[in-house]
């Protein structure tokens, strides 16, 4: 298949997919759980054909029509999006299978709706992931944040309804007020959008200029959810469980990472933006989020909102080690949004498997549980110490790279935040592991074992893609080295 013809399959294959689901589902929920499934393969299979002509250099690219001049929709296979959409669509099977135990374990309505709004967020994902400007990368932006606010508002409460609201205020507000114009901005100074390798603002802005525009960009991607922007995210644990992994590890919270990387990388430039004083204060920005993150973090008694603080500070491990503006730093960037994704998407399954199991949501109902489910406990303890950083996790090689880049460019505030961090991780990772294999078992609300079979298996899946990334990460290092060797066609 031609490379240029799968990047619009990619991208029209979900779309296709969420069709199927919506037909299907007026005939049975197999055929509608099988569609889901078979797109899900499908898409992988697309997504990851592509990757032998990026190791060879190669970037594929098509551009699909032009709406205003110098503004067209068009999209591009490299580095960062490729390690994007790969991630995303390889997850979506795994978080598939999970979607099926999960929603027929609770017998949740709208099953339908669901799986077709899944498929749609994962279309807006391959958008983002491939987008060759900032027109395009906007447009699918918005689609995600419109196609995943049915998921969040899915139970249908008032007080669902409430906080979904609130994710999508904060995520639109965010990209309408602060995106949108700091995208015209660049466009207005650069006279272009493209992404570009070496970035395309030097020596077309400076000074205080540089630092406002980073900030409109920063704080105007609010899927990243730096601080004060992140209020959304807390929000939206009200959403079913692979929803929040949907949120968390497959596409949201990634498209924020991302987005924010590739500005860094391909719109300023990380030579340009390192001369630039005006920019030093992203790191300090990414650090105080960290930080507070996990002190909030430390404080939860819930453990999906204590997941969520926690998601909160691992984002911003992503854009300080990009804001770091050394290599190592921003391919450690690239790496932890795989470590993050596997480490995360493995708690949240978790979590999952113990309300569908046990419908139990509060840390201290945790107390001996790891005895009744030593599969999703033992899938939620290596989840955790990839948090915290522990080897042979994927989350010690992310952190890894992260100081190495951080010594490297000898910046001490992301050395001590990256160390303190470590630290709080621990703090409120370790006790729920300690809780629920050795102490006393708590007053059970129902006689419980694992959950159904289909849950149990996805989340054993991603405890060992996140055993096995620290074996076998070469592959996405050596593709993420290819934004600072200059080895593109």
């Amino acid at each position: 298949m031609n490379a240029d013809t799968a990047i619009l399959i990619a991208i029209g294959l979900p779309l296709a997919v969420a069709l199927g689901i919506t037909l299907a589902g007026r005939i049975s929920d197999n055929l509608r759980e099988a569609v889901t499934l078979v797109g899900a393969v499908a898409l992988a299979i697309v997504v990851w054909g592509m990757l032998p002509e990026l190791f060879a250099g190669l970037r594929p690219a098509v551009e699909v029509g032009e709406i205003l001049p110098g503004l067209s929709v068009a999209f591009r296979v490299e580095p960062l999006g490729m390690l994007f959409a790969a991630l995303a669509s390889g997850l979506w099977i795994i978080n598939s299978v999970y979607s099926i135990g999960y929603m027929r374990g609770n017998r949740e309505k709208k099953q339908t709706r669901f799986y077709t709004c899944f498929a749609l967020a994962l279309a807006a994902t391959m958008g983002v992931a491939f987008a060759a400007n900032l027109f395009t990368l906007f447009l699918f932006y918005e689609m995600l944040t419109l196609s995943t606010y049915p998921l969040v508002s899915h139970k249908g409460d008032p007080d669902t309804v409430r906080s979904a609201r609130t994710y999508l205020g904060v995520l639109l507000c965010t990209s309408i007020a602060l995106f949108l114009p700091a995208i015209i901005w660049t466009y207005q100074v650069a006279g272009t959008g493209d992404f570009t390798e070496g970035g395309i603002l030097a020596g077309k802005i400076e000074g205080s200029d540089v630092g406002l525009l980073l900030a409109l960009f920063v704080f105007g991607v609010g899927k990243a959810a730096v601080m004060p922007v992140h209020r959304w995210l807390p929000a939206a644990m009200v959403a079913p469980t692979p929803v929040s992994a949907l949120l968390h590890a497959v596409a949201v919270v990634k498209a924020g990472v991302f987005t924010i990387t590739k500005l860094i990388v391909y719109v300023f430039g990380v030579e340009f933006l390192f001369s630039e004083p005006s920019s030093e204060w992203l790191v300090f920005a990414a650090a105080f989020t960290i930080i507070a993150a996990s002190l909030v973090a430390l404080r939860q008694q819930n453990l999906k909102r204590l997941l969520a603080y926690s998601t909160v500070a691992q984002l911003s491990y992503v854009v300080m080690a990009a804001a770091v503006l050394k290599p190592l730093a921003e391919v450690g960037a690239a790496i932890h949004m795989v470590a993050h994704a596997f480490g995360k998407i493995t708690l949240f399954f978790a979590a999952g498997a113990i309300y569908t199991a046990a419908k139990k949501t509060e840390l201290i109902q945790l107390r001996g549980i790891g005895r009744r489910m030593p599969w999703t406990m033992a899938a939620f303890s290596i989840g955790a110490l990839s948090m915290i950083g522990v080897p042979p996790t994927a989350g010690f090689v992310s952190k890894w790279y992260i100081l190495a880049g951080a010594l490297q460019a000898e910046n001490l505030v992301a050395v001590f935040t990256i160390i303190t961090s470590t630290v709080l991780n621990a703090a409120y990772f370790l006790p729920i592991i300690y809780m629920a294999w050795f102490a006393p078992e708590a007053a059970a609300t129902k006689d419980h074992g694992e959950a159904p079979p289909l849950v149990v298996l996805a989340v054993t899946a991603t405890a060992l893609l996140t055993l096995g990334f620290f074996f076998f990460n070469g592959p996405v290092i050596e593709l993420e080295s290819q934004l600072f060797s200059g080895d593109s066609r």
